[in-house]
């Protein structure tokens, strides 16, 4: 588990593919510091375990799922990536849970500047579009944004100077992929609601509940 606060930017110093999947080298030594093997560490969002350590650096398996579903597979040797290191109990949860199973990626279609902040506008799948909600939260290649506006598939989120300049996203332009982890609270409650349906609770007591799940949902 992650709370999408970006600890280091990590760059790429291998890239071993292996069929379908790929083995990654990364140098952070704010990352590295203290890590076994067997940790999980966040790489672009995506939840990973640590295969291998070399001083500064630390290795990564990613399998053919994860290639397929993240940006990963855009990587090359000199790129850089967000890390985040797995959340210990009693630490601040300063933005929000994020698993670091990704959902999808979706497409930078506009950047905007208004002040201090930059807008992202990114498009997403349409079947998670109903996961995101105004003032609701979502990851964006590992970085808890809040979400400013949606309008069908494609939502908004406001970035302040300092997430700009700590993370990868000051080297996004329109048109960049990036890996996006919709809000876990909302999975859940899709997924609750989904069971319900297909048991065929019709009584009164169950339909009383399945409305009020329904309204809470529709107000994330």
């Amino acid at each position: 588990m992650f709370t999408g606060l970006v600890e280091d930017c990590g760059v790429v110093r291998g890239l071993r593919r292996r069929g379908a999947a790929a083995t990654l080298e990364i140098e952070s030594a704010v990352v590295a510091s203290d890590l076994q093997i067997g940790d999980s560490v966040s790489v672009n969002g995506a939840c990973l375990t640590v295969v291998g350590i070399s001083g500064s650096r630390f290795s990564v398996d990613a399998v053919p799922e994860t290639m397929r579903r993240t940006n990963l597979g855009l990587l090359a040797p000199g790129g850089r990536v967000n890390l985040e290191r797995a959340l210990k109990l009693g630490d601040r949860l300063g933005g929000h849970l994020v698993s670091g199973h990704v959902d999808a990626t979706g497409v930078i279609s506009r950047i905007s500047k208004d002040g201090i902040a930059t807008f992202l506008a990114v498009r997403i799948p349409e079947d998670l579009a109903r996961f995101v909600a105004p003032k609701g939260s979502v990851a964006v290649d590992g970085i808890s944004l809040t979400v400013v506006e949606r309008s069908g598939r494609e939502f908004t989120v406001s970035v302040i100077p300092h997430s700009l300049a700590a993370t990868t996203l000051n080297e996004k332009h329109q048109g960049s992929v990036v890996n996006v982890e919709v809000d876990l609270v909302a999975r859940y409650l899709e997924n609750l609601l989904a069971g319900q349906r297909a048991g065929g609770r019709r009584d009164e007591e169950g339909d009383g509940e399945r409305n009020r799940w329904e309204n809470m949902l529709q107000g994330l």
